[in-house]
């Protein structure tokens, strides 16, 4: 099973950009999926998770400013951020559950400049 992460990069406050985490090599749906985040010097967080029945959870800090969704024929998950602000510059990684083992992806950088 491999998670590819995309759609990170340099973006000024107030901007926007949209995550893509595609899971392959597995034919089975994800019990969830997540993003989590790790800014220099700080522990990870959890950002956001979309699980399979389509239930989302955020964490405070993003919420109404980050939308997570997936495309099931895709077998992909999305973390379209919007309102940008400079602490959510971070490493964001994508985390899937299947079955009982969760797989990770290899991070991808967001740097939010003001």
């Amino acid at each position: 099973v491999q998670l590819v992460e995309s759609g990170g990069g340099l973006v000024q406050a107030g901007g926007s950009l949209r995550l893509s985490c595609a899971v392959s090599g597995t034919i089975i749906r994800p019990n969830a999926v997540s993003w989590y985040r790790q800014a220099p010097g700080k522990q990870r967080e959890l950002v956001a998770a979309i699980v399979s029945g389509g239930s989302t959870n955020y964490a405070d800090s993003v919420k109404g400013r980050f939308t997570i969704s997936r495309d099931i024929a895709k077998n992909t998950v999305y973390l379209q951020m919007n309102s940008l602000k400079p602490e959510d510059t971070a490493v964001y990684y994508c985390n899937a559950d299947l079955r009982s083992t969760r797989y990770g992806g290899q991070g991808t950088q967001v740097t939010v400049s003001s």
